[in-house]
């Protein structure tokens, strides 16, 4: 969308502009705009700067005196002056991300109905069954590119949430545009009212989603089919990303869908390829090899099996065997290791079943299979003890330790905590951001494993080739992609990310990467660009100002 002087002056004056949040520029509008555009006395005389606005922002930002505060003031301005909260992220990813997405964004869900101030999405929820064009339709952009759409039934390691979830999608979205540049316009939040089984919710008076309990079985799928098709025809060029769907349904959703829709889960495949990523750059650091390690996940639900899947992917393609592979990996689930001949296993789980003899607990497992890479997708804070930890340390002289689990006070362990019992030894990294920690005489930086150091540049890719479909190939690029990009300084620091700062030239890397790979799978609709890093570049947002005279 191209905000110019050509926009159709009934659109562009007055108090609708001033109350279009992507056109308006609030006290930037110069002295030509505020005569051309009716805009005289509806704001004060003075005409500031974006840079002069972005400095009042920060100064009230930092005013408040908590996160969910700052939440709420970051969501006040979104939807009064978008460029200018585009601007504010940018500039300031490092403050701004644990704001508007992990781990905040996971305290304004538990709180969504309480704090919301105007609906930003689109709610189609179960009783809107036979009208979903319809509903998709009073959306009032047609050029949608990227849908986020939730059933609020897993948020984050919170749980059910039903129509509070909406906040996932509104934050990851806000990410696709401020990571990779995506245009706003061209994104659409999207949240599955199916109900709730949080009776907590159900009982509070304010709860804004439907009051039943979750459909499941035939009607849940046949709602689910209803909006993905009616996306179709709607939104043809939309790529659709999963998100925050149970276990129930996350893998299931995505085998059936995958094939035939542009359409990834980023709990299963984002999750999956920015831990590959983490784990290839910390064997920078050890020296090892990816067939060489042995993995031990605590959690066997859709974000670790993911894990595994990709993994897997990414040692065939290197030439090991698959059942050589799957070997590498093993699980912990709620019941103790994953081993044949287990009860209680699903199908998902077997394929990681080994011979091995049974361990009760994370600490037995962690004795008994001396692993390398530890990796923590269990939702529960505090899992990886002083022992485990220990345990990892003692045989192995740079213990991998990912604490994926986020928000904070459901991460496995917290930074302090990992270096601290491995005596600095330990590669650590974590779902939401830890602050650096001095041990030793030396200053460690612990890795963010944030899916938004994936899904922007995937989804960018996906976009500018307009592939027909998302596979796993592209999210094993978008892994080696990020990996290549850590460089050796932050590796000393046990950084195994690059810092977000740079993250929107990460993005547009990543981005490159996967539309080579939409072309050379035949997936593509674009023709290939001669310059390709030039053409996506081209089609990124900028949060600048446009003149409109």
């Amino acid at each position: 969308m191209n905000q110019d002087k050509n926009h159709d002056s009934d659109e562009l004056r007055g108090q609708r502009l001033l109350h279009t949040p992507l056109l308006n520029k609030g006290t930037a509008f110069t002295e030509a705009e505020r005569d051309a555009l009716g805009l005289r006395g509806l704001l004060p005389p003075k005409v500031f700067t974006q840079e002069e606005q972005v400095s009042r922002v920060l100064e009230n930002f930092h005013r408040k005196e908590s996160d969910i505060e700052r939440y709420i003031y970051m969501s006040a301005l979104q939807d009064r002056n978008e460029r200018l909260f585009y601007r504010v992220i940018m500039d300031h990813i490092e403050t701004m991300m644990p704001i508007i997405y992990t781990p905040t964004v996971g305290e304004a869900c538990r709180k969504y109905a309480h704090i919301r101030r105007r609906s930003r999405g689109l709610y189609v929820a179960a009783t809107h069954r036979g009208r979903i064009p319809e509903v998709l339709r009073n959306w009032p952009e047609r050029n949608i590119r990227v849908i986020v759409v939730t059933d609020g039934e897993r948020i984050l390691g919170l749980g059910d949430l039903g129509a509070n979830g909406i906040g996932i999608p509104i934050g990851k979205l806000s990410l696709y545009t401020a990571c990779a540049g995506i245009p706003p316009e061209q994104t659409l939040p999207i949240l599955l009212d199916v109900g709730t089984n949080n009776h907590e919710l159900l009982a509070d008076p304010v709860y804004p989603g439907l009051d039943q309990e979750r459909l499941r079985g035939d009607e849940y799928d046949e709602l689910v089919d209803e909006f993905v098709f009616a996306v179709q025809d709607v939104f043809p060029d939309a790529l659709i990303q999963f998100e925050d769907f149970g276990n129930a349904n996350a893998f299931r959703l995505l085998d059936k869908y995958r094939d035939r829709i542009c359409t990834f889960n980023d709990d299963i495949q984002g999750t999956a390829a920015v831990s590959l990523s983490g784990i290839l750059s910390a064997l920078r650091l050890t020296g090892g090899s990816l067939a060489g390690q042995r993995i031990l996940f605590l959690g066997a639900g859709t974000a670790a099996l993911g894990i595994g899947e990709l993994i897997v992917k990414a040692l065939v393609d290197s030439g090991v065997t698959e059942t050589d592979a799957r070997h590498v990996c093993w699980f912990v689930d709620s019941r103790g290791l994953v081993v044949s001949g287990r009860d209680n296993v699903s199908s998902k789980k077997a394929a990681f079943a080994h011979e091995h003899p049974y361990a009760a607990t994370l600490l037995e497992a962690t004795k008994s299979l001396r692993p390398t890479v530890l990796i923590g997708v269990s939702g529960q804070g505090s899992a990886f003890t002083r022992e485990v930890v220990e345990t990892m340390a003692s045989h192995n002289e740079q213990p991998i330790i990912f604490a994926l689990s986020n928000p904070t006070s459901v991460s496995e362990c917290t930074a302090e905590e990992a270096y601290a019992w491995s005596n600095g030894r330990a590669i650590f990294a974590s779902g939401s951001p830890f602050d650096p920690v001095e041990i030793n005489g030396e200053t460690r930086i612990p890795g963010q494993g944030n899916n938004a150091y994936i899904f922007p540049g995937v989804g960018l890719g996906v976009v500018a080739s307009r592939a027909s479909r998302v596979t796993d190939s592209m999210f094993l690029v978008a892994a080696r992609s990020l990996a290549s990009q850590v460089d050796e300084a932050s590796l000393q620091h046990g950084r195994v990310y690059p810092p977000l700062s740079e993250i929107r030239d990460v993005s547009l890397k990543i981005a490159i990467d996967v539309y080579h790979e939409s072309h050379r799978l035949g997936l593509a609709r674009e023709p290939l660009h001669d310059n390709v890093g030039d053409a996506i570049a081209g089609l990124r947002f900028d949060a600048l100002y446009p003149e409109y005279v």
